[in-house]
């Protein structure tokens, strides 16, 4: 068998072409569409403790952190407060939804530079924002934005990248997040010396939105969704020029061809053909993966990051500087997913970063309470906010190389054509639908269950990591086309699927 090949019913199938400077290129640029969702997870946070934010829009937020029998947990107690954070999740879900026919009837390319645009307006509503109404009205535009970014874009990488490398370069998408969520860490900290520094964090958002715009505006396509759109002949240049002069192309084409003609021919709703009993291991995965990857907490602690930081007693710039610190090892460890997913697989860095995870989970708790108490009117010592810091940047590491990018993957890769960009937004939706439900009581959770909460999520990371090891099959190098292999081989997804020829 050849190198890259994969066995499907007893025959080779694979196809010719392996990494170009084409292909690299149009990965990077369409994943930057992660920078616009990675600068806003870390500017929340950041812009949530500026005494001049508060003092404008949150000011009785101020006056509990006056009182010192004030238990630190519930210092930033608000609903307001997580309003203006979680409102943008509801947006994202709902374009999230709509996004999955508009990638089908316009492409994946052109929902990505619909995003950036609207991205780049609730960004310049924010920055100038005067009252509470025009904040929330930019955060559910930049919502929308999100929501067809990340519909569009995790898609786009999984159709562009051969099979051989589709794991590592679709990690480019949460590689750029995690950059957005490092500057804009560091944005945070030099504008929290200004008295208008907020203006400048939240507006500075247009900058990663124009980024993308336009790269998106320079790349092709996809070819799969050029076939799936009737532009045979474009689709066939993509793929030249993707794969490589010379090579040939026409295999990979025709079973493009042939998955679109039977996409077609399925004149069934694909909301509806998705709820089929041979989809269920499908929609399973495409509800649980996103579910579960925000019950790690891990969003939690990264817009909350300097909100936890500064209510343990780290002061507002130590507070800052602990969230440039986790955003730092986290983009360092998605670089280690991207090194390995395409060599270990998918299973083992779900496995490993579930034990990881949930071992620090656990000693974060630990501390806080053996530190803190049930009270929470006791502040940290500085050593042990270094001892904290460093369990969390533990935590984040095993994320960041398991949980973090193959949230992204794993949906965009295992449907056929004729569901994939409905199965797609139904696991972007349902990320946004829990984070919106975490980021909105999270803060209440933490005044109330207190060192609790991380235990919380530690005990729902044991529960999916036990998912994996008996329910994921491993989906390493196996073309996007042949991927209903990996159902028909599960000892129990099997009784669900149909063979296939």
């Amino acid at each position: 068998m050849a190198p890259g090949a994969f066995a499907v019913n007893g025959q080779d199938k694979s196809y010719d072409g392996g990494i170009t400077a084409s292909v690299v290129i149009t990965c990077i640029v369409a994943a930057s569409g992660g920078l616009i969702y990675g600068y806003d997870i870390g500017i929340s946070g950041g812009v949530t403790t500026m005494v001049p934010f508060l003092e404008k829009f949150f000011p009785s937020i101020l006056r509990k952190a006056a009182d010192a029998k004030t238990n630190m947990y519930c210092i930033y107690n608000s609903e307001t407060l997580t309003a203006f954070t979680s409102s943008l999740y509801i947006a994202g879900l709902a374009s999230s939804l709509v996004a999955s026919r508009l990638t089908a009837a316009f492409g994946r390319r052109n929902i990505m530079v619909l995003g950036g645009f609207t991205f780049l307006a609730g960004a310049a509503i924010n920055g100038g924002a005067e009252n509470i109404f025009m904040l929330i009205l930019g955060r559910i535009l930049l919502g929308l934005g999100v929501g067809f970014t990340n519909q569009a874009t995790p898609v786009y990488l999984s159709e562009m990248a051969p099979s051989k490398w589709r794991g590592g370069l679709t990690t480019g998408f949460q590689f750029f997040l995690g950059v957005g969520v490092v500057v804009s860490s560091c944005l945070n900290y030099g504008a929290s010396r200004l008295s208008w520094g907020w203006r400048l964090s939240l507006g500075f958002a247009v900058v990663p939105a124009i980024i993308m715009t336009i790269g998106a505006l320079l790349i092709s396509d996809t070819p799969s969704s050029l076939v799936e759109r009737g532009k045979l002949e474009q689709a066939k240049q993509a793929l030249i020029k993707v794969r490589g002069i010379g090579t040939d192309i026409e295999p990979e084409l025709n079973d493009l061809i042939k998955s679109s003609e039977i996409a077609k021919a399925a004149s069934q709703e694909p909301f509806a053909t998705i709820f089929e009993r041979q989809y269920r291991p499908h929609l399973v995965m495409s509800i649980v993966i996103p579910l579960f990857q925000q019950l790690t907490g891990i969003n939690i602690i990264a817009f909350y990051a300097p909100v936890i930081f500064q209510s343990v007693g780290f002061g507002h710039d130590g507070a800052l500087i602990a969230a440039i610190i986790l955003g730092s090892v986290n983009l360092f460890s998605i670089l280690v997913s991207g090194a390995v997913v395409d060599r270990f697989g998918r299973r083992v860095l779900f496995l490993e970063g579930g034990v990881h995870m949930f071992i620090f989970q656990v000693a974060v708790a630990c501390v806080l309470a053996a530190v803190t108490g049930v009270s929470g009117t006791e502040h940290m010592s500085k050593g042990y906010g270094i001892l904290m810091l460093t369990l969390m940047c533990l935590y984040v590491a095993g994320f960041g190389w398991s949980w973090g990018p193959l949230v992204w993957l794993i949906p965009s890769e295992i449907f056929p054509m004729k569901i994939r960009t409905t199965g797609q937004s139904i696991s972007i939706a349902i990320n946004f639908a829990v984070t919106f439900v975490l980021t909105q009581t999270f803060l209440a959770m933490l005044c109330h269950f207190k060192f609790g909460a991380f235990l919380f999520y530690a005990g729902w990371i044991f529960v999916m990591t036990i998912f994996v090891l008996f329910f994921l099959p491993e989906t390493k190098g196996i073309p996007l086309n042949s991927m209903y292999v990996v159902w028909e081989e599960h000892w129990y997804w099997r009784r669900f699927v149909k063979a296939q020829s």
